[in-house]
């Protein structure tokens, strides 16, 4: 078990319910955001390398506030971390509205930096999931609450087509359903039953020191794999909607794609828990990482629509695979007491390669080789020395020796 509050399998099967709907619920501002994001930096941007920065902003906010946040939820629960969060997402929100209806671009990131907020505490959903769960039920814990995306890939999509034109400033309307969206927070989080970590004893065992939590092998590649999932699936997808647009198709058609993306990488979440039981986390980190490989090659043999959506269905699989394997093996190999600082540590790693990856994606899109074309390649060819970076990581953990 990687929790120390005792398992109770009703209590978690009733979290995970909880939290699923969360996911589809106050998730679905994530695909909102991620679709119009770029495209309102296009509008907003001084600068054609710059049209990605807001979303850039979101995941330095997520990045800076997951260690913060696992603190203040081993402090004050998990409960009292999801409000503080939806309550960022809202105001965040409400600032990328002003700065849309200002046409103020500092603006426009300061609330997509909160929104990263939001987007950090989402990442603890699959943490909170194994909370209370026996350690057999952990992985499908973490899997179901995946799954939730599925709706949100739905939801999302559908939002943005029903608002991006409904009002004279474009994609106003959309970032004022995120504000709606956020506000079912507390009716949510009401009903979610995870007692709040008891304070430590004095005397109590407080775990490892990070440096030697960092060095342990299974935490170590579990956390290279994990951000290496996260960041090539941001790289290509912040790029996706330009690169669709860019090659003449229209808004539509990229949501449409990047709802594909998004129902692929939540559909495959009812049975990956089953997969990693019977294979083992590594198994499936690897076959994550493989797919991953596929998506780039099939984004660089060329830019029509039906490769789009193909490159972005492979791109979600392997997300999933990669990344829950990932999250499955960390949830194993740490202690109880450990638990806020490595999830923190983790998700710290993780968002942070995703917002190099986001960073790096407008310019490579954008400023690299004087086309679209030659942009998406280049954003697609970035892939391949991190591919093997974690897939070197992983081979290395599977065949060192065990230790006795």
């Amino acid at each position: 078990m990687t929790t120390d509050i005792a398992s109770d399998l009703p209590r978690a099967r009733r979290n995970v319910v909880i939290l699923v709907l969360a996911q589809a619920i106050l998730g679905a501002q994530m695909s909102v955001i991620f679709i119009v994001g770029g495209l309102a930096g296009r509008i907003l941007s001084p600068h054609p390398c710059l049209v990605t920065l807001p979303l850039s902003m979101i995941i330095l906010g997520s990045t800076l506030s997951a260690r913060p946040l696992a603190r203040f939820m081993q402090q004050r629960g998990r409960q009292a971390g999801f409000l503080l969060a939806v309550a960022a997402g809202a105001l965040g929100a409400a600032i990328a509205a002003t700065g849309l209806w200002q046409g103020s671009f500092g603006l426009f990131m300061a609330g997509s930096a909160l929104t990263g907020v939001y987007m950090s505490a989402q990442g603890f959903y699959r943490f909170a999931a194994t909370d209370m769960a026996p350690a057999d039920y952990a992985p499908r814990a973490i899997s179901w609450v995946m799954a939730g995306g599925l709706a949100a890939a739905i939801i999302g999509p559908s939002i943005v087509r029903l608002t991006s034109d409904m009002t004279a400033v474009p994609f106003l309307a959309t970032y004022l359903a995120v504000i709606a969206l956020n506000l079912a927070g507390p009716f949510l989080f009401a009903f979610l039953d995870i007692p709040r970590p008891p304070a430590p004893m004095p005397g109590a065992a407080t775990g490892r020191p990070m440096g030697q939590i960092l060095r342990t092998p299974p935490i170590l590649v579990a956390m290279i794999c994990g951000m290496v999932s996260y960041a090539l699936m941001n790289l290509v997808m912040t790029s996706t909607p330009l690169a669709v647009v860019g090659c003449g198709y229209e808004t539509r058609d990229a949501a449409n794609i990047v709802s594909a993306h998004v129902l692929a990488m939540f559909a495959p979440s009812f049975f990956t828990g089953h997969l990693i039981a019977r294979f083992g986390a590594p198994a499936i980190v690897g076959l994550g990482l493989t797919i991953l490989g596929a998506a780039g090659a099939v984004a660089l043999s060329g830019v029509e629509l039906e490769q789009f959506f193909l490159a972005l269905v492979l791109l979600g699989l392997g997300w999933n695979f990669g990344f829950i394997g990932a999250t499955a093996m960390l949830a194993r190999a740490h202690a109880p007491e450990e638990r806020g600082r490595v999830q923190g540590m983790n998700d710290f790693v993780v968002f942070g390669g995703v917002f190099l990856a986001s960073l790096s994606s407008g310019g490579l899109m954008n400023c690299s080789g004087g086309s679209v074309q030659a942009g998406w390649s280049a954003v697609n060819l970035a892939m391949l020395p991190f591919l093997v970076l974690a897939g070197g990581a992983l081979i290395w953990l599977v065949m060192r020796p065990k230790p006795a």
